[in-house]
């Protein structure tokens, strides 16, 4: 039997308040609505972001090789399958199950069946689901077992064993002749008029007749209950007794009889329990895989190239959770109303590490800034979970040992600290953290104190970042560290857009761009007076100096990073369509190379070789070689056949 290989944990745990930032337990619990059992469910909201390269390059490489199998209609069967390892393993143990628990194990076992079929019947390039399958036995018989002794009402059958089934005719004659006598009974005139209604009824296992309190010595036998009011006697006539002691003896004859079932039963499920268990940890995980396969066919995901050199680039990528926000907003029992039409996630474009390590976003408020950090922060987790992710295909993620994040205006209660400090303690605490294998998020760096002071402690922060060879992204709506990227190669600006005339935040997110001002746009366009509006001009003209070289520089940065990413998208096209060639080149090698062999072996076939006729399908046995003709004469039942080469393969010894 193949060794489960078990989820390994990641080498570096992930921050726990970071994930908390970015949504991950509500990222954990949508991927759980996609799985089929609870098995695959409880791996959902337990996953964990790894920090191998390799095992999330195979978990991703699963996860592709299931969305191919489900737009070939091929969905895996998880019918049946249920959490009975505990069970299985007591039945290992030599305890006896239940009849509601052996119906369980037996639906598992059924499972097993199914997917030792179902892996027969994948394609042969989904080899990576054919291998995590491979180790699976076909339990299925000992679920038919259990099948044809229980039904699915927990109920032994009186096939089950040939006692059993004397032992219920038994019963069944004894509770006719019990019947016989209640009627002869309620034929009686003289007890009828002894009876409160003229019916029997049971109480327990036990026929008993309604019997006037008045008339109860009329009726010899056992009471066995009184009504409320005291006027009737439930009481078993004395001829009935005794076929009812009988009766008691059968039950408990009927009763070992079914835990001798049972027991047997067990013995079956204890002697797989092993393989079952083992295929139970396979089929969750299984589960788990199909439930991001499902999760990225539903949410159009695309599988990213993971690596360990650093270089992000989330192409159109789209946050998953306001999504499946949006979803819920515009779902037939919440629609949208005509004023507020339903809404779509605004794609963005993210880069990291390819040419630069830092962007600093700026831009107005509410204009996206925030989305953007958790958007690139959660895409990068659910890439270390081994998921595809809402963004183009061809995106680049690296697999950081490490995602820190200070998003969002939190401030601790407990500790009775102001916003700024509990920034200031957060970013503190990151710094202790974070390497150069590291991706550090900050929200509206310098914010909460003096814009002046705030800016230097800004510009020392990127400083240090800069220093520790992470690849971060800041935020910021302070204007000093707009010229950051203009002195340092390494860093570059970023600017979330702003639609002056609808005064709305458009969310795209342009590199090599920093925000301008539109305070005084703004202003404009809600009809301030044109001599206030000459001032603020004047005095924001003294405050900054002349801005059109800045201007100018920005226009120059703003052409080299669309002029970068062309090439970037050309080299990637250019990347891609290698790789195809370079896959077909090589099938087409390795098929040269079977075609080689092949040949090789039929140019030495010898009498007596046995081989498998293609128009037959049957195996046969060569008789004589014609290398002039490239014919084969072959026996094959109780014939002779002259037939071509290329229709003669030869049987493989085992």
């Amino acid at each position: 039997m193949v060794t489960l290989e078990r989820t390994r944990p990641p080498a570096a745990l992930m921050d726990a308040h970071t994930l908390e930032l970015l949504g991950f337990d509500k990222l954990r619990a949508l991927l759980a609505g996609y799985t089929a059992s609870s098995l695959g469910a409880d791996l959902a909201k337990q996953i964990e972001p790894s920090t191998e390269l390799a095992v999330v390059r195979k978990e991703i490489a699963l996860v592709t090789e299931m969305v191919d199998a489900l737009g070939r209609e091929q969905p895996p069967p998880f019918a049946g399958l249920r959490d009975v390892r505990l069970v299985a393993r007591r039945a290992g143990l030599g305890t006896m199950l239940t009849a509601e628990q052996l119906i369980d194990v037996a639906e598992a076992l059924n499972c097993t069946g199914a997917m030792y079929r179902y892996r027969m019947r994948l394609a042969e390039h989904l080899s990576g689901l054919i291998d995590h399958l491979s180790g699976i036995e076909d339990l299925g018989t000992v679920g038919k077992s259990i099948g044809g002794c229980i039904d699915g009402r927990a109920h032994v059958l009186d096939m089950a064993s040939r006692d059993l089934a004397a032992v219920r005719q038994k019963l069944y004659e004894l509770d006719e002749k019990v019947k016989a006598e209640v009627r002869r009974l309620l034929r009686d005139p003289e007890l009828r008029k002894a009876l409160s209604y003229p019916n029997a009824t049971v109480h327990g296992d036990h026929y008993v007749l309604p019997v006037s309190v008045n008339y109860r010595h009329k009726v010899p036998g056992v009471v066995h209950r009184v009504s409320g009011t005291g006027e009737t006697l439930f009481v078993e006539p004395a001829s009935i007794a005794n076929l009812s002691a009988e009766r008691v003896q059968l039950k408990a004859d009927e009763d070992r009889e079914v835990k001798r079932v049972l027991r047997r039963l067990s013995a079956e499920v204890g002697r797989v329990s092993k393989p079952l268990v083992y295929a139970l940890d396979v089929l969750a995980k299984l589960d788990l895989i199909c439930a991001k396969a499902r999760f990225a066919r539903d949410f159009d995901m695309y599988p990213p190239d993971v690596n360990d050199e650093g270089r992000l680039w989330l192409r159109q990528a789209r946050h998953p959770l306001l999504t499946a926000m949006f979803r819920n907003d515009a779902a037939p029992d919440n629609p949208p109303s005509s004023s507020k039409p339903a809404r779509e996630v605004v794609p963005i474009d993210i880069r990291l590490g390819i040419g630069f390590n830092l962007l600093v976003i700026t831009g107005p408020n509410t204009g996206g800034k925030t989305v953007t950090l958790k958007t690139t922060g959660l895409l990068c987790v659910m890439a270390q979970c081994g998921m595809h992710v809402p963004a183009g295909q061809g995106s680049l993620v690296p697999v950081f040992r490490h995602v820190l994040a200070d998003i969002g205006d939190e401030q601790s209660l407990e500790q009775s600290l102001s916003t700024f400090s509990s920034h200031i303690s957060r970013i503190a605490h990151i710094f202790q953290v974070a390497d150069a294998n590291s991706l550090v998020l900050l929200d509206e760096l310098g914010s909460g104190t003096d814009p002046t002071e705030g800016a230097a402690l800004g510009r020392a922060i990127l400083d240090q970042l800069d220093g520790v060879g992470c690849r971060a992204i800041v935020t910021t709506h302070l204007g000093d560290l707009k010229t950051y990227a203009f002195n340092n190669e390494r860093a570059e600006n970023g600017a979330v857009e702003f639609d002056v005339e609808t005064m709305r935040p458009t969310y795209r997110l342009h590199i090599g761009q920093f925000g301008m001002s539109n305070a005084l746009k703004i202003a404009r366009r809600l009809k301030l007076p044109k001599d206030l509006l000459k001032k603020a001009h004047r005095y924001l003209k003294k405050r900054r100096g002349k801005t059109g070289e800045l201007a100018r520089l920005q226009e120059l940065r703003l052409e080299a990073e669309k002029a970068k990413a062309d090439a970037l998208a050309a080299q990637h096209e250019a990347d891609r369509a290698k790789e195809a060639f370079d896959r077909e080149r090589n099938a087409l090698a390795r098929e040269a190379e079977a075609r080689a062999a092949l040949n090789d072996l039929r140019s030495n076939l010898k009498a007596g070789t046995p081989v498998t006729v293609q128009r037959f399908g049957s195996v046969g046995k060569v008789v004589k070689v014609d290398a002039k003709k490239q014919t084969v004469t072959v026996s094959v039942g109780i014939g002779q056949w002259e037939v071509p080469f290329d229709e003669v393969f030869p049987v493989e010894k085992g």
